[in-house]
């Protein structure tokens, strides 16, 4: 049975001021999930923890250190209060006024929906006991976060709140945890901070729309040329190439457009701020919107990369590959005929592979930079040269391995099937722009150029036209 704590036997301290260590006694209403799970991490960090609940004999696992007491009860000694409650039952709450009074009340709830309410939790929460300091804050957090420790993404903890020494307590407390404390602001920003964990991939959206469009299209142009042409025209059935060959086959097409996307828009704000002559003007918001999303690009395009590597590794075993190469042998023997070995298909075939080994190599460094806990640890020249020049030594080498792949087939008349080019040719469109475009960057009158006005140069500069008339 839990030792009940007396509220005389702590003495309150006013907010804002130092409280001796054995005052240090913080409140929770909840003994769910996230309620348990902070209980916890605050006993580990050296504070004591009593908890409020309806049922005090009847509440689930709880830490062996704590008390469970009424909400009243477990309220009047702590001048903190964290409410791990949903909304739907803060309506006791209401009761407890005169024990809430100076408190100060962080917040955690979350809602199923956005604007599941007219206002927010927090501002709600205020509004029903307007003598206490509401703040908003660990929502963001998750019951698997806190008991893990704080690490990579989930290190921020973000508050808002109107009272600034309300804000400063729980900032205490929550660096005491382990996270950085972000705030957001007044209690208006509440709303902001409660729709926040029900973002679904928002920064995802357009790279996965994008990859779905271009994998559908190229999916449906290869059909047309591999399966329907060649039965409509001789008559035999190919549908089966659907699944390793087509599939292998649009991969890498998706993976280096994505790729060269992920380039494209640095080049295109590099020739606006030429045209500008300015670093001060804000680029479109289409453009400002695809260069937010350049990681989640270049992860989609590794993603397509590695599904071309897994495949290609099952080419040697299919049925099919099999069945020619056995076909093919057999009718070397009945025939007897030996084929000569061709030089030039063995450079082909080597520097195709070879080139190809080299640019998905390139591509894992890409991607494992891009990981937190790596450029954490980068200085940001080191990230800036991985990401930048080594990135466009990777486009540039993928570029290379398709050009190996394709070496003359575009100048042959079967490779123009109803008179429509190969699937690889297309996918060399962009990625070639975006490299020639990279080199005529790297020319030395305009590298200069662009180099001046990213370190502050004006065309339009007033002082460049005085001296202008000074010398004149």
């Amino acid at each position: 049975m839990s030792r009940e704590v007396k509220p005389e036997s702590v003495a309150l301290c006013p907010l804002g001021t130092a409280a001796a260590p054995e005052q240090k006694l913080l409140c929770i209403f909840g003994t769910g999930d996230f309620g348990r799970t902070l209980g916890q991490r605050l006993l580990q960090s050296g504070y004591r923890v009593v908890y409020g609940s309806r049922r005090p004999g009847s509440c689930g696992p709880l830490p062996q250190e704590v008390q469970v007491m009424s909400h009243a009860a477990a309220a009047q000694p702590a001048s903190l209060v964290f409410l791990c409650i949903h909304r739907e039952h803060y309506d006791f709450l209401e009761t407890l006024a005169p024990q809430l009074k100076g408190k100060v009340l962080v917040d955690v709830s979350n809602n199923l929906k956005k604007n599941q309410y007219p206002e927010a939790n927090a501002e709600y929460l205020q509004r029903l006991i307007p003598g206490a300091h509401v703040v908003k804050a660990f929502n963001t957090l998750s019951a698997w976060t806190l008991q893990n420790g704080p690490a990579d993404a989930n290190r921020q903890v973000y508050l808002c709140g109107n009272s600034a020494e309300a804000k400063q307590v729980v900032t205490e407390v929550a660096t005491k945890l382990g996270f950085t404390v972000l705030e957001k602001g007044s209690l208006t920003a509440a709303r902001e901070l409660e729709d926040f964990p029900l973002r679904l991939f928002p920064e995802w959206r357009l790279p996965l729309q994008l990859a779905t469009s271009l994998t559908a299209f190229f999916f449906f142009y290869l059909v047309i040329r591999d399966v329907i042409y060649t039965y409509v025209e001789q008559g035999k059935d190919n549908s089966f190439r659907i699944v390793v060959s087509l599939a292998n086959k649009v991969f890498p097409i998706v993976s280096l457009i994505m790729l060269s996307l992920c380039y494209l828009p640095g080049i295109i704000a590099a020739f606006l701020q030429l045209y500008r002559g300015t670093k001060y003007k804000r680029f479109p918001d289409w453009l400002d919107r695809w260069m937010l999303c350049r990681k989640q690009l270049g992860l989609l395009a590794l993603g397509f990369a590695s599904l071309h590597v897994l495949y290609t590794l099952l080419i040697p075993i299919r049925y099919y590959v099999r069945f020619r190469l056995a076909a093919h042998t057999i009718s070397q023997i009945k025939e007897n005929k030996t084929s000569e070995f061709d030089t030039t298909m063995a450079w082909r075939t080597d520097s195709y592979y070879s080139v190809g080994i080299l640019g998905f190599g390139l591509y894992l460094l890409l991607g494992i930079t891009s990981l937190p806990s790596v450029s954490n640890a980068l200085s940001w020249r080191e990230f800036s040269f991985i990401q930048s020049k080594l990135g466009y030594l990777t486009l540039f080498t993928c570029t290379f391995h398709t050009y190996l792949y394709g070496w003359d087939r575009f100048l042959s008349p079967s490779s123009y099937k109803w008179y429509i080019p190969s699937a690889y040719m297309l996918s060399l469109v962009v990625p070639s722009v975006v490299l020639v475009l990279k080199l005529l960057i790297l020319l030395p009158c305009v590298d200069r150029s662009l180099t001046r006005i990213r370190r502050g140069w004006e065309r339009t500069d007033p002082r460049d036209d005085s001296k202008k008339l000074l010398l004149t």
